[in-house]
């Protein structure tokens, strides 16, 4: 059986119990009343019967007399007139006098007078008044007896005896029990009303889930929410939060997400349009983090529940695929780097084969001192560091195809090496992200277009600076990464990924990613962005000064 049947039941027989309880109550109340009601009548009357002068006085004279009337005199006597009299004003069933021995001096039947009543008198004649059902000569009744003084005494010479029938005493009964029986009728009629009302409006809330299916419900919403590593949040028709599991809390940064909506969490207008539609968005950068959002529309028996929406963190395949573009670049340059030196092996090997001794010396002194690539990078002689001469090579390689050219500043001085794996790890994806930002922004901005980057080591840190040509930072534009309240945009400068990438790394490692200058506007400059890697460089030579020029350091910056 279903609980909320169970529970209709339960309130059906309440409503009973409770309903047939009071009836009973107030039938028992109500029968009281009648009865108490008759014998006040009675004993009222039969007060006022005693107390009637002629009464008094009659039965005082019978009560003395040593010859007792017969009951033809008795029947034409005063007392029965009055007793007759007061029988039909009062409906009273009879209204009997007696004198000090019992016997009848008044009856509603002539032929029992003068003759010694059925039921007791003795407690009258003592002065008593009593109230009794008994059956008399005329059937059941209620009585009141009361004695009867003589005239100008206390002393008690007779008694008025005063009766309503049984069955008169509850003529109004029948009525009493049909409104009653009415009010409870209409009483269990409203409970059963209110017992299905809430029933239905139960089954409304709960989908018709029943309480030992809500228990299961919970169990495995705390199993699934908890168990899961994807963060989960669940929404109202409203768009209001009410349920989120502990991952989505932490992807977000924020304690708790119950009662809060869409907007307060950060996302831009046009992820969350796409969410309310039921679909689904990758690469949202919020905060430190890139995350991806799949919203799905929840309904249940025809009718919209909410939604829900399933949140992963892609940060770390992000940063993954940001190393691997780094490792594929440093792979190119080193492939052109190979190709381009064989090519020179040959020509010099040609040279010596030729005994042309003094052109092959000649040729390899060139490209001791060019390098062994020619990349059309401006300034790669300020770059000695071979990691970042052939790695920055490859992307001015790449940033020629597309009409950009890529420049090392003359303020750029290096005097250390990359240090190991980890390092070159991260210079590229910290220094290729800000590189092929700049490309893409210096393609929006005038000829020529230009990428000019500054190196600065100092110690085991290592400082970047890169400016571009473009239009610059535009409010419009503006996305999420930033350390003194700039912002990296999303139009010019990529999507903001891999630069959210960089800073989160930088930051994890004690260093920073920022904006120096969002250019743009008046200045017809384009941005300018920062960025300190720690620990990425092995010391070298401590050389202020270059070719007799002076230079900068790190800490000069």
């Amino acid at each position: 059986m279903r609980f909320t049947t169970r529970v209709l039941l339960l309130q059906l027989i309440t409503v009973v119990a409770v309903v047939g309880v009071s009836t009973g109550v107030f039938i028992l109340l109500a029968v009281g009343q009648l009865k108490s009601e008759t014998e006040t009548s009675a004993l009222s009357i039969a007060r006022t019967v005693a107390a009637a002068p002629v009464v008094r006085s009659e039965v005082s004279l019978e009560t003395s007399r040593q010859i007792n009337p017969s009951a033809g005199e008795l029947a034409a006597g005063p007392l029965q007139a009055y007793a007759l009299d007061t029988t039909a004003r009062t409906d009273a069933l009879f209204v009997v006098i007696t004198d000090g021995e019992g016997i009848r001096m008044a009856h509603p039947d002539p032929g029992q007078l003068d003759r010694e009543v059925s039921t007791s008198f003795e407690e009258a004649l003592r002065g008593e008044e009593v109230i009794a059902w008994e059956r008399g000569t005329l059937g059941d009744s209620v009585r009141a007896k009361v004695p009867v003084f003589a005239p100008d005494s206390r002393q008690s010479v007779g008694e008025v005896s005063v009766g309503f029938a049984r069955a008169g005493v509850f003529d109004e009964l029948p009525r009493l029990l049909l409104g009653v029986g009415a009010a409870a009728a209409l009483a269990l009629l409203i409970g059963t009303g209110a017992t299905l009302v809430l029933r239905h409006r139960w089954e409304q809330l709960t989908l018709g889930v029943q309480p030992e299916e809500l228990v299961t419900l919970v169990q495995n919403q705390a199993a699934v929410l908890d168990g899961v590593g994807d963060g989960v949040i669940a929404l109202d028709r409203a768009g209001i939060i009410r349920v989120s599991n502990t991952a989505a809390e932490e992807m977000f940064g924020l304690a708790h997400l119950e009662g809060m909506s869409l907007p307060e969490l950060d996302l831009p207008e046009d992820v969350i349009a796409s969410l309310s539609k039921g679909e689904e968005r990758d690469g949202i950068v919020v905060g430190d983090r890139v995350l991806y959002l799949d919203s799905r529309q929840v309904d249940r028996a025809g009718q919209r529940l909410g939604s829900v929406i399933i949140v992963r963190d892609r940060t770390d395949m992000m940063g993954l695929s940001e190393r691997l573009d780094s490792v594929r670049a440093m792979t190119s340059a080193l492939r052109v780097q190979r190709h381009e030196f064989a090519n020179r092996m040959h020509v010099a090997a040609g040279l010596v084969e030729a005994g042309r001794g003094t052109e092959a010396a000649e040729f390899l002194r060139t490209m001791r001192d060019r390098g062994p690539v020619d990349y059309p990078l401006a300034g790669v002689d300020l770059l000695a560091e071979p990691f970042l001469q052939s790695f920055l090579g490859a992307k001015s390689m790449e940033a020629a195809e597309r009409g950009v050219q890529l420049q090392i500043r003359d303020e750029s001085l290096v005097l250390g090496d990359v240090r190991g794996v980890e390092g070159t790890e991260d210079i590229a994806t910290v220094l290729g992200n800000l590189v092929d930002n700049a490309v893409t922004a210096a393609l929006e901005g005038p000829e020529p277009r230009l990428v000019e980057v500054t190196l600065l080591d100092d110690g085991p840190e290592l400082v970047l600076v890169v400016a571009d040509s473009g239009p610059g930072i535009t409010p419009g534009s503006l996305g999420t990464v930033s350390t003194a309240g700039e912002a990296v945009p999303d139009r010019v400068h990529g999507h903001g990924i891999g630069l959210a990438l960089s800073r989160d790394l930088l930051r994890r490692r004690g260093g920073d990613l920022w904006v120096i200058d969002p250019g743009g506007g008046e200045s017809g400059r384009g941005a300018v962005f920062g960025a300190r890697l720690p620990g990425v460089m092995l010391p070298g030579d401590d050389l202020r000064e270059v070719n007799g020029s002076p230079r900068l350091k790190a800490g000069d910056f």
